[in-house]
């Protein structure tokens, strides 16, 4: 029988990254914590999510491994990575997202942002197996574009996102019907007007950081997904066809967007789900809204702040700040800058030699893009650094082993989206797709 272990607290030192003027170690940059357990991982994370509230599926079963993986150095694991890798050859593809550690990038055949990984996976008719080095939502987004014998692997189920779980589908839909209620007159009054072609009261988005039945509850009622590169082409999909918007799970990125699009701040609302109602004192407040935002929010972003940016500005004069729209609005209006991580990418790829960049986004993107590009300054605004902590859950040991499980012939840890919520999910992504700029 194999031994499964959950790890304890490993501290390791590492030196201080030259290239980083800001930046300071915190304990999970220093990998304090290489496997945490799950019990550790919750707590760290209570702020973000009560105990009554449902993670992702699969998070149960985290930080489960054997022994052997645990106790292997990085020199062992690069040796078993390659040699299953290439005895599964072509069977298997591996995807890194961006915030991924270089240690497990280092390994991927793409690396992207979630979607686009998904998009490349569907492209590899070839592959058995997909393996997917993300979190989650990713993994089930892999899933519902892949082909039905293909099969998706997330090596450590506990790599889930906060904010997507901050949203649950039991809570939307409670929502949902609240709303369904207060705007029933509005639908008897199109119905009356013979109305074909007449406006939807409201209009569900929400952003590919969530769960695939999210994805499905929006494509059975109208709605959409969006990313951070198209929800204001999203957004004006959803007013063509509706008076409002709900958008969820990421309050920051719907304000954003809807402020950009010029709708006023006293038509944009937040419903608080962990409070009565919403924690809406009048539901006036919400036969006004045109935007209804669920309060979710990215850990890794909120990091950002107008203050790290004035000591950036003070620090480096003529120093370009570019921040992701899922910062808080005073950050992105302080920042010269603002985009998705593949626009972060691609401006400072593209800007000249010598050019000066603080960036709001995650450490390891940050810290990979400065190696790259030795001839701009390139650092995090953050002063204190700590990397994404769920998508840090993916390590290398992982790795190794459900790609030595493949060779032997069993799948461990795979995601599977049911069929129902898959056909219904594919709609609103396909709805996306078919959007100017999307």
């Amino acid at each position: 029988m194999t031994t499964h272990i959950q790890l304890p607290v490993i501290p390791t030192e590492q030196p201080a990254e030259r290239e980083q003027p800001l930046v300071v170690a915190c304990e999970e940059s220093a990998d304090a914590q290489a496997l945490p357990a799950l019990v550790e991982w919750r707590a760290r994370e209570g702020s973000a999510l009560e105990a009554h509230r449902p993670l992702h599926a699969g998070a149960e079963r985290a930080d489960q491994i054997p022994r052997e993986y645990a106790l292997m150095s990085q020199a062992e694991l690069d040796e078993r990575i390659a040699q299953a890798r290439a005895t599964l050859g072509e069977r298997v593809v591996i995807l890194g997202h961006h915030y991924q550690r270089d240690e497990i990038i280092k390994y991927a055949d793409a690396r992207g942002d979630s979607f686009k990984l998904a998009q490349f996976a569907a492209t590899k008719k070839a592959a058995d197996y997909i393996l997917f080095c993300g979190v989650h939502f990713m993994a089930e987004s892999a899933d519902i574009l892949s082909d039905a014998r293909q099969q998706v692997i997330l090596p450590n189920p506990a790599a889930g996102c906060s904010m997507a779980d901050m949203a649950n589908i039991a809570e939307v839909e409670e929502l949902w019907t609240i709303l369904d209620d207060l705007y029933r007159d509005e639908t008897s009054a199109e119905a009356g007007a013979a109305g074909e072609g007449q406006p939807q009261p409201i209009i569900p988005i929400t952003y590919m950081n969530s769960a695939a039945n999210l994805k499905a509850f929006c494509g059975r009622n109208g709605g959409i997904v969006c990313t951070s590169s198209n929800a204001e082409q999203v957004m004006a999909w959803a007013f063509a066809r509706g008076r409002r918007v709900l958008f969820f799970p990421d309050e920051h990125l719907g304000r954003n967007t809807a402020l950009k699009m010029g709708i006023a701040p006293e038509r944009i609302v937040v419903w608080n789900q962990r409070r009565d109602f919403g924690d809406i004192a009048d539901e006036q407040l919400l036969i006004d809204a045109q935007v209804i935002l669920w309060k979710g929010w990215c850990s890794t972003h909120q990091r950002f702040s107008p203050e790290q940016i004035a000591e950036a500005r003070e620090r480096f004069p003529g120093v370009r700040v570019v921040v992701h729209p899922e910062c808080n609005h005073e950050t992105v209006m302080a920042a010269d800058l603002n985009g998705s991580t593949e626009y972060i990418i691609r401006v400072i790829e593209q800007s000249p030699a010598e050019t000066v960049w603080a960036v709001g986004t995650e450490i390891n993107l940050v810290k990979r893009l400065a190696r790259e590009h030795p001839d701009k300054t390139i650092f995090c605004l953050d002063p204190i650094v700590c990397p994404c902590s769920t998508m840090y859950r993916i390590h290398p040991a992982y790795l190794a082993w459900v790609l030595e499980e493949l060779v032997a012939g069993r799948v461990v840890n795979r995601v599977m989206v049911d069929g129902e919520t898959a056909r219904w999910a594919k709609v609103a992504l396909e709805r996306m797709l078919a959007t100017k700029g999307a």
